[in-house]
């Protein structure tokens, strides 16, 4: 061969073994590198242009940042034997590349060792509360109705003394220590949905309807009473205005009947026979017409002016 193919070669092989025994990290990774399955020298956690044995050595590469762990939802009985539906979430980072590549090598592992560990400190804290310090932070009033509420505190009798957040802070106690062999940090610990199961949360929807319908109820109840109210006072001044109206009424004619009788009194004390005189015929013209016939005695005070006036 000709010594430039020589050269030629010679830059390619070492340009081959340059570039398998260099690697680059970015600010989201770090590295272990490991010789025939063993680490070799100190993890890699600065980013840059690094260097390895090529061929020989391995890069085995780990994320930085914080990763999710999102637990499988699970049917858990609380203190107060009330059966939930409990999911939980998680995050994570590995702070100890070495541990956790010597212990479970790959995040898929990691999260299985998140599982048998996270799980049951879950489990172990739920059972050991009552339903209403897994729900509630504080003893804030609830913003319902008061109807509501009151049924609320009745049923429960509930005072929070630890709540959700120093729960989950508890659940975060008892499974880092655990986690911390594998070369993982837990960061936070959260429940993210926590629910009846089928069969409590039938009587639960059976309850809160009963619930809205007593207050129903009572709306409907007060609504009915007070129509009641409003009518009988509409009654109540109805009659009074009638009353009223009657009195004044009767007064009226008391008063009509009353001038009426000192006119008439005064008209037959002027001309008593004149009086009498007219008032008669007005009762001949009441009760006599053409077709009128009455048989009365030649005594009869009724014909007494047919007597002092005769028709001749």
């Amino acid at each position: 061969m000709k010594p430039k193919s020589y050269i030629l070669f010679l830059l390619v092989a070492v340009a081959f073994i340059a570039y398998n025994g260099a690697y680059t990290l970015d600010e989201t990774e770090q590295a272990v590198v490991t010789q025939f399955g063993r680490v070799v020298g100190e993890p890699k956690t600065s980013p840059g242009l690094k260097f390895k044995i090529p061929f020989i050595q391995v890069v085995n590469r780990f994320p930085k940042y914080l990763l999710e762990w999102d637990g499988d939802p699970g049917q858990v009985p609380t203190l107060d034997k009330t059966f939930i539906w409990v999911d939980p979430f998680a995050r994570w980072r590995i702070v100890d590349p070495v541990a956790f590549f010597q212990t479970v090598n790959n995040e898929f592992s990691g999260k299985s060792r998140l599982d048998d560990i996270i799980d049951p400190a879950v489990r172990n804290f739920i059972t050991s509360y009552p339903l209403i310090e897994t729900v509630r932070l504080t003893n804030r009033t609830l913003d319902t109705y008061e109807i509501g509420l009151e049924d609320i505190k009745k049923a429960y009798n509930f005072h929070i003394t630890t709540g959700r957040d120093k729960i989950t802070k508890g659940i975060l106690k008892q499974a880092q220590p655990k986690l911390a062999k594998f070369g993982i940090e837990l960061v936070d610990v959260k429940l993210k949905r926590i629910n009846y199961v089928e069969e409590v949360r039938k009587s639960v929807y059976g309850r809160m309807i009963a619930e809205r319908n007593q207050i129903a109820e009572k709306f409907r109840s007060e609504g009915v009473g007070e129509a009641l109210e409003i009518r009988g006072e509409k009654e109540k001044d109805l009659k009074l205005i009638t009353s009223e109206a009657y009195k004044t009424s009767q007064e009226i004619k008391g008063k009509a009947d009353a001038e009426v009788t000192l006119l008439l009194a005064g008209a037959f004390g002027v001309d008593p026979e004149f009086y009498s005189f007219t008032k008669t015929l007005e009762v001949y013209n009441k009760t006599l017409d053409k077709n009128t016939q009455v048989v009365l005695s030649t005594d009869s005070q009724f014909l007494q002016y047919f007597k002092q006036y005769p028709v001749e």
